[in-house]
């Protein structure tokens, strides 16, 4: 479904993660990838690159770095020309703007989380427009932002201003062929989720509420979804917010 197209994606951090989930069946695809990752965890990204059937090379990419927005364009341009598809699987906010006490955490946390897990979406879609193809997809992970949980706090905050941002790119780049879509993605056990107080109560509520139950360690439904709003088959779709959880949006408490 994928054969030929190129896909950049970013959130790659162990053989865990939702990305490399993405990345794995990309390539089962037939399609090629390039991960991003910077600083510290670009030796963990490393290391998690050479456990996919292709060892794919990563590039450095600060989100929040002008600087590495513009040098990753530059370098995609030399490698490949053009590129088809982006999963932006990138969310990070500051430990005092989680863990249940929303009222009480800085403005300068709650702009962090905004910035880089939510505004990060439109900075790389800027830097790579001019080399996304006619038809290339933009998929971001997002998490249910339709209601308030336990200890998310301002990432709920900045999950909820991903989906608009996600809106407002559909709007902009569909003249261009380009779609932007998300997928709402239960709750899976990975290393960025282990950075989340309450994580556990939190994966526990789909046991109760996934009428098709739900695997916090499998997130190869996600990459199937993902993999599917890459493809030609989902041409006619952008602005979308797709549920990857067991049906568990769908039912109340």
């Amino acid at each position: 479904m994928l054969a030929g197209r190129r896909v950049l994606i970013t959130g790659v951090i162990t053989h865990r993660s939702i990305a490399f989930a993405v990345a794995e069946e990309v390539q089962r695809q037939g399609g090629e990838v390039l991960l991003t990752s910077f600083g510290r965890a670009r030796r963990l990204t490393e290391r998690a690159a050479k456990r996919l059937p292709e060892v794919p090379d990563v590039l450095e990419l600060d989100v929040n770095s002008p600087d590495d927005l513009a040098a990753l364009a530059a370098e995609l341009e030399r490698r490949w020309g053009r590129v088809d598809g982006v999963l932006h699987a990138i969310a990070n906010a500051p430990a005092d703007a989680l863990g249940g006490d929303f009222m009480a955490a800085p403005p300068e946390s709650a702009e962090a989380a905004f910035r880089t897990s939510a505004y990060s979406l439109s900075a790389i879609a800027a830097a790579l427009r001019p080399l996304l193809a006619p038809d290339a997809g933009i998929v971001g992970l997002d998490f249910d932002a339709s209601v308030a949980w336990p200890s998310y706090d301002w990432m709920g905050v900045a999950k909820a201003a991903l989906e608009s941002v996600s809106r407002y790119l559909a709007r902009d780049l569909g003249p261009s062929g380009v779609r932007v879509n998300l997928v709402a993605a239960g709750p899976i056990r990975t290393a960025a989720a282990g950075g989340i107080p309450g994580f556990d109560e939190l994966a526990a509520l789909w046991g109760d509420r996934a009428p098709l139950a739900w695997d916090v360690d499998d997130p190869a439904p996600i990459a199937s979804a993902v993999c599917f709003l890459l493809s030609d088959a989902a041409r006619a779709i952008t602005g979308e917010i797709l549920h990857v959880d067991g049906g568990a949006h769908a039912v109340g408490a």
